[in-house]
């Protein structure tokens, strides 16, 4: 979808909206009294492209130019470094320090591979894995595997996504498991076009660090696309889903994978697969509030739900949702074209209310550390 790049609200540049720190009150503060850092790409009014990290008051901590739309930001465990992922078919990700938004490395993709949007770190903060497209045999999913040396990432193998067009990877709580997202979706090299929506297959593969497959599960619908994913720290899998088929089936876009149980449909109210139109985007789990909430942009959108339950506690309106991360209160919503949002969850009725951010233009994903 071409969204936000000119959607811009009048004056919205990346320095508009910007507040002495502490002028928001009700934010929890980490040990070190300093709030969370948003991390998220996201446009200016004429369409430039910047990496940016934000305080949830509105203080802005960088705003880094790159030279193209990026997609997921990966936070390092230890260091104040932060990857961001070039948005698919992408050949280039940006490493930055983010106390300052020096931008440290243009990573390059190797000849015949692409990104596809997402990476992670390992926890020993040594290693990172990219989902990548192999295109001399086009859609074959490969990780590419980087280590960080010197202060610069490294690309030294790769491994197979058991897939098709591998979108989010995540770890288990082990922090030794790989969850993949197998789009299923072929597509060339600097395309965005689907080559094989008569014979997509989507999965969700679980991997050992050196891509043993443990596990590859499929969902009933073959055109159902596995995107996005969220894992709780009990190791429930969530996962986010795009239909490529028939706008009129009746398919669920969410699934989940509980501890030792199967790859299934989450229970959704009808109400709620007919406003996501198809297309749902970022993922969240609010581990401790057992809250599961996803953003629907092309149904405008934002729902929360009792992960445990699949009660839902939240239907609400928020034009081009975006990305999703969680605080101590509950969740933080990014627009394409307004203000971004604080969910507080934290009593029975959920409340909404703008932050201090600005507004408009933020991409698809963003990143609280």
């Amino acid at each position: 979808m071409k969204r936000r790049t000119f959607l811009a609200l009048s004056g919205a540049t990346l320095a508009a909206g910007a507040v002495a720190a502490g002028a928001f009150a009700g934010w929890t503060l980490g040990g070190n009294g300093v709030q969370p850092l948003l991390l998220s790409a996201r446009n200016d009014a004429t369409g430039k492209h910047y990496a940016v990290g934000y305080r949830l008051d509105g203080s802005q901590v960088f705003a880094t130019r790159v030279g193209e739309r990026c997609h997921d930001v990966v936070a390092h465990p230890s260091l104040p470094l932060a990857l961001f992922v070039g948005r698919r078919p992408s050949t280039r990700s940006y490493l930055l320090d983010t106390r300052d938004g020096r931008l440290l490395q243009t990573l390059e993709s190797p000849a015949q591979r692409h990104f596809y949007g997402h990476a992670v770190f390992h926890k020993d903060g040594q290693w990172l894995y990219a989902t990548e497209n192999d295109t001399s045999d086009p859609g074959r999913g490969v990780l590419g595997v980087y280590r960080l040396q010197g202060g610069q990432l490294q690309r030294t193998g790769e491994l197979s996504s058991h897939g098709l067009g591998p979108h989010q990877l995540l770890w288990l709580p082990d922090g030794e498991t790989l969850v993949v997202a197998n789009g299923g979706i072929r597509t060339e090299a600097e395309s965005r076009v689907e080559m094989n929506l008569d014979s997509m297959d989507s999965s969700l593969v679980l991997l050992d660090r050196d891509g043993g497959l443990l596990s590859q599960e499929r969902l009933p619908e073959r055109m159902n696309s596995v995107r996005h994913l969220a894992v709780a720290s009990d190791g429930t899998i969530v996962s986010a889903q795009q239909y490529m088929g028939d706008p009129a089936d009746p398919v669920p876009l969410l699934a989940i994978k509980r501890p030792g149980q199967a790859f299934q449909h989450f229970a959704l109210g009808e109400a709620q697969r007919q406003a996501m139109k198809q297309y749902s985007a970022s993922v969240a789990i609010h581990s401790e509030l057992r809250l599961l909430a996803l953003t629907a942009p092309r149904g405008n959108r934002v729902f929360i739900w009792d992960l445990d339950s699949a009660a839902l506690r939240l239907d609400a309106p928020l034009a081009d949702c975006a990305g999703i991360g969680t605080v101590a209160e509950g969740f933080v919503v990014s627009t394409g074209v307004s203000r971004c949002r604080l969910f507080d969850c934290r009593s029975g009725a959920i409340t909404a209310q703008p932050l201090q951010l600005p507004a408009g233009l933020w991409d698809n994903h963003l990143r609280l550390v």
